[in-house]
């Protein structure tokens, strides 16, 4: 069991960045560089990992890849949001992103980029807090107010930004305003310059299983175009999340 914690410890650092030499690896597992070489010749064999052979730079190997994508058909999500994000990017011409959640954290699964010049990109795969991200807190909102406690804790919670939500009771304000409105925002609390607009989405039981967002930057997303866009993405959502009910059938 140990074995394989710090074998998955390694791959989750893998992931964090796409070139990994051996000693900065051993570091963010807090591993000797031995113990850290013997796991990574492991994942070596067995396609988890690869190794550049001018720099000795690790990376993960495709059958990383192979395995996470078989997660994504359990929820039918791709197959049903990416159309609808795809036309919602063309409507409003802003960078749209799908989210799951792993825990405390919110995990990007999808995303369509904008065309823009200046655009918010997120790595698929990439996590944030969910209580300082639009589409964590969407994620959090529906869930009973004890299981987020016994996720996040009372706080208070590290501040990204001058407006990050540090305190459990601004974060229970917050998801008690998301439930009666219906969707959530991110005002530049993860990053200072970008705003994010998300909504639910929910299954054929009515529970929330991802959230779909807009992000962009502060100065093109102003309270008069948030206004215009909210509609846009609340009917995006209620179409995804329509249309996952249909496939259940």
């Amino acid at each position: 069991m140990r074995a394989l914690e710090r074998g998955l410890a390694l791959l989750e650092a893998l992931a964090q960045a796409s070139h990994n030499n051996l000693n900065d690896l051993a570091q963010r597992v807090k591993l000797p560089a031995s113990t850290a070489f013997r796991l990574l010749d492991t994942l070596q064999k067995h396609g988890f990992a690869t190794q550049s052979e001018q720099t000795g730079q690790y990376q993960l190997g495709v059958r990383a890849f192979e395995v996470g994508s078989a997660f994504l058909p359990r929820l039918q999500l791709n197959d049903v949001a990416l159309p609808v994000m795809k036309a919602l990017m063309q409507e409003v011409g802003e960078t749209v992103n799908l989210a799951i959640r792993d825990q405390a954290d919110a995990v990007y699964i999808a995303q369509v980029e904008s065309g823009q010049m200046l655009r918010m990109f997120t790595r698929l795969g990439a996590r944030t807090p969910a209580y300082c991200s639009g589409v964590g807190k969407v994620l959090l909102a529906w869930l009973p107010l004890p299981n987020v406690r016994g996720l996040l804790g009372v706080g208070p919670w590290p501040a990204f930004s001058a407006t990050t939500i540090t305190a459990f009771d601004a974060l229970e304000r917050e998801l008690v305003k998301i439930r009666h409105l219906g969707y959530g925002m991110d005002n530049e609390e993860r990053e200072a310059g970008v705003r994010c607009v998300a909504v639910p989405i929910t299954d054929a039981t009515g529970s929330v299983v991802a959230a779909l967002s807009l992000s962009a930057p502060s100065v093109r997303l102003s309270e008069e175009r948030l206004q215009r866009t909210i509609p846009v993405i609340v009917a995006a959502g209620q179409k995804i999340s329509e249309q996952l009910c249909l496939g259940a059938r």
